[in-house]
């Protein structure tokens, strides 16, 4: 009985439909984040290889949409400048101020989020 109550709840039934391999990715990708200075990602953004994530987006889930290809999701967040190409403004001011970034590398792209 406590098995069949736990399936008519809402909050239980999210996860038991969540995508498995979804999961697996998303955890993939949060075991693949790091913090790294910004001097060391200075040669992906000489190769224009950089995204900036707004930090008020979860870095994971703009990896996992990268990732999957969500067009539709990742347009959005361009078109809104949540997820944009590194400036060479912000790229300067990271390395003068030898700030570290949180990074996730999702081909051929490395991510980048500013929390401070």
């Amino acid at each position: 009985m406590a098995l069949k109550s736990s399936i008519n709840d809402p909050l239980m039934a999210d996860q038991i439909e969540s995508d498995p391999g979804e999961d697996l990715l998303r955890l993939k990708l949060n075991s693949e984040t790091a913090k790294m200075a910004w001097s060391e990602l200075q040669r992906f953004f000489a190769a224009g290889k950089t995204l900036y994530v707004a930090s008020d987006l979860d870095l994971i889930d703009v990896a996992l949409a990268l990732q999957q290809d969500n067009t539709g999701q990742v347009g959005g967040w361009l078109q809104q400048d949540k997820v944009y190409p590194v400036s060479d403004t912000q790229a300067r001011g990271w390395l003068d101020q030898n700030c570290s970034l949180w990074t996730v590398v999702v081909k051929p792209w490395v991510l980048v989020q500013d929390q401070s």
